[in-house]
């Protein structure tokens, strides 16, 4: 029929929208709504009353515009969060430096006859003991911390050994181990080092720990 739209359904239209859209641009979303609703106003203005539009059809394609909006708006929103939490996670990481810290490891620094370490308890126990070792691996002092909450813990070793002599300022090891009603529980050591400097790394921010190395600012359990 002469002044027919060529056009001929909502599909089409659709699919003229995809075409012209920039992959991956949210700044077109308002030019494709813009343009999807000019050239279906156009297709009912000029649609052939013997073969009108498909009313689900029509909405089907409304729909699909809607959603992908809406994706485009939460990826805008999601953006916009991960870059407020990066930014916090910065400020919160450069407060920290200067400050004495728990994280994952098992060193430990005896230094004016005091050296500290911690325990991460993956749950209660009602028993946990710490290891001091030297450098051989020969244990030196065992402390009984007693019953503890999950979480973490912090030690301290006077530089004693269980034979009441004074072990010489240096670097030393330490192992850990919890049980709870006779079963054992996951128990991590934790050392303490001083915070120097902050990096950016790929997958966050990581906290310079001086000899210890770099940690990331998510493990650490404890500042000082």
């Amino acid at each position: 029929m002469a002044g027919t739209s060529s056009v001929n359904s909502a599909s089409d239209i659709f699919a003229a929208l995809n075409g012209s859209r920039a992959s991956g641009d949210s700044s077109v979303t308002q030019e494709t709504q813009d343009r999807f609703l000019k050239l279906l106003v156009t297709q009912l203005q000029n649609q052939d009353p013997l073969n009108p539009l498909d009313n689900a059809a029509v909405t089907t394609q409304l729909s699909q515009i809607n959603t992908v909006t809406g994706i485009e708006k939460v990826n805008d929103t999601l953006a916009t969060l991960l870059s407020s939490y990066s930014e916090s996670q910065s400020m919160q990481a450069a407060s920290l430096i200067g400050k004495n810290v728990l994280a994952p490891g098992s060193a430990l620094k005896l230094a004016g006859g005091q050296a500290t370490g911690g325990v991460n308890l993956a749950a209660a126990a009602d028993q946990v003991r710490v290891s001091i070792l030297d450098a051989s691996g020969a244990v030196l002092q065992v402390q009984n911390l007693g019953a503890r909450p999950a979480g973490s813990v912090a030690f301290v070793w006077d530089g004693k050994t269980d034979s009441g002599a004074t072990a010489p300022a240096g670097n030393y090891r330490f192992s850990v181990s919890a049980v709870q009603g006779g079963e054992p529980v996951t128990a991590d050591p934790l050392q303490l080092g001083t915070v120097s400097a902050l990096v950016r790394g790929k997958s966050g921010f990581q906290l310079e720990l001086g000899t210890l190395g770099l940690v990331d600012f998510a493990k650490v359990q404890q500042v000082f």
